[in-house]
């Protein structure tokens, strides 16, 4: 077996924590179960280009379980958990291209030795894998029928793709799913986020000026949780509604130019690219802390940082201290990248346990259908969004009520009487 991991003998370990975030991801284990029963994806190959961690090994275990042929590559070169990858190289035999802090030769080739593999259906964080066969390796297409997408990133880049009539295979956006934006992006990337800031940083957050750029789901989840552990909490916006919801939530709205001058931890969570840029590192106080929990590292204008900083310190692994010309020192957190898995496990297994339900679930449907679908991103499935949340209350061992037949029959009438 063909693979690339940093070392095999912490594979014992890995099995550990692969088997303790399985304890909280019981929606997945019962996806599992049925797959070992009826083996959905007999003989199917699945490149899967997602972020190397406990919670994503258990995916990969429910989909081999369904038949499935896997190979693994990581979607960030800083969120590869070693132990995990040497874990499903020796115990569940999947091959896995991935090295926590790989340079970006080697985290493109990892991609390619997945696309090597002529998937026949890609499973993307960030579109990575898609954008790689279209730019230059269209040879893969002779085998995809479909693929799947978990980040709003990734979705955007497809969407993208899509209206200019460039995606030669259909996706379904797993992002899109209520279940997986409303609880992975909101009370996952909230936790998680502040988890790797406090490992990275050992900083007392109350009390602080906390800046979120952007509120979407990431950002909300972000600010409540930030405003939780006492931070004063300001955020940033470019859309309208969002800065309107925003100071309805009782947060403090202002341009970054203005927030630059307050902020004593300022996170990025837009998808966009040089959110903290030049404007705001000139109005930046001294000794400011900047991270990033958006996808990709270029939210952070880090080359203006690189070209105009006097000196760089590395204080520890992951916390570079930049000093500019007039004194001032700026404090980045994990080279820009996500904070959340670089610098601490990345979301919680229980709201993963739905996130990759729904990746498990597409997989099968994508299967399923492919044939009937056009090039194109498309939500997933309602019965399967809200089949997971059923299972998930039911592991919670909490119960709703159900319409009665005359209160459906009412909800589904154009008569405005009664019924």
């Amino acid at each position: 077996m063909n693979y690339d991991i940093k070392d095999l003998s912490l594979a014992d370990a890995g099995l550990e924590r692969i088997l303790w975030a399985d304890r909280d991801m019981p929606v997945l284990a019962s996806i599992r179960e049925r797959f070992e029963r009826e083996r959905p994806l007999e003989g199917v190959r699945i490149g899967a280009c997602l972020h190397v961690t406990t919670e994503t090994a258990n995916l990969v275990r429910t989909l081999a379980a369904g038949g499935a042929e896997m190979y693994l590559c990581a979607s960030n070169p800083l969120s590869t958990q070693d132990d995990t990858a040497a874990a499903l190289v020796k115990h569940f035999g999947v091959p896995v291209f991935a090295i926590k802090g790989e340079d970006t030769e080697t985290y493109y080739r990892h991609v390619d030795a997945i696309i090597d593999a002529k998937p026949q259906i890609t499973m993307d964080d960030g579109a990575d894998v898609v954008g790689r066969i279209h730019e230059s390796r269209p040879d893969a297409l002779e085998t995809i029928i479909g693929g799947t997408e978990e980040t709003t990133t990734g979705v955007i880049r497809l969407e993208a793709m899509a209206a200019q009539g460039a995606l030669k295979y259909p996706i379904v956006a797993v992002n899109e799913a209520k279940t997986k934006h409303f609880f992975d992006n909101r009370y996952g990337t909230g936790q998680s986020t502040l988890d790797g800031i406090v490992r990275l940083t050992n900083r007392l957050l109350a009390g602080r000026t906390f800046v979120v750029s952007g509120y979407g789901w990431c950002g909300k989840g972000l600010a409540m949780r930030a405003k939780g552990m006492g931070c004063n909490v300001v955020v940033c916006e470019v859309d309208p509604t969002a800065a309107l919801e925003a100071h309805m939530d009782g947060f403090r709205v202002m341009p970054r130019t203005e927030a630059a001058k307050i902020a004593d931890i300022w996170v990025t969570v837009t998808g966009n690219l040089n959110v903290i840029d030049e404007p705001c590192y000139e109005n930046m106080k001294d000794g400011a802390i900047i991270a990033n929990s958006g996808h990709f590292n270029s939210e952070i204008n880090i080359p203006w940082l690189e070209e105009h900083a006097t000196e760089k310190l590395k204080l520890k692994p992951m916390v570079d201290e930049y000093t500019l010309a007039d004194g001032r020192t700026i404090v980045l957190l994990a080279e820009g990248r996500l904070v959340n898995l670089s610098g601490a496990e990345g979301h919680p297994a229980s709201v993963m346990d739905m996130s990759f339900a729904n990746q498990a679930l597409c997989a099968e449907y994508m299967l399923a259908h492919a044939e009937d679908l056009e090039p194109a991103c498309y939500d997933v499935p309602e019965d399967i969004d809200s089949e997971i949340a059923k299972v998930k209350l039911a592991t919670l061992g909490v119960e709703i009520d159900e319409l009665t037949e005359e209160q459906f029959k009412y909800m589904n009438s154009w008569e405005m009487g009664t019924v």
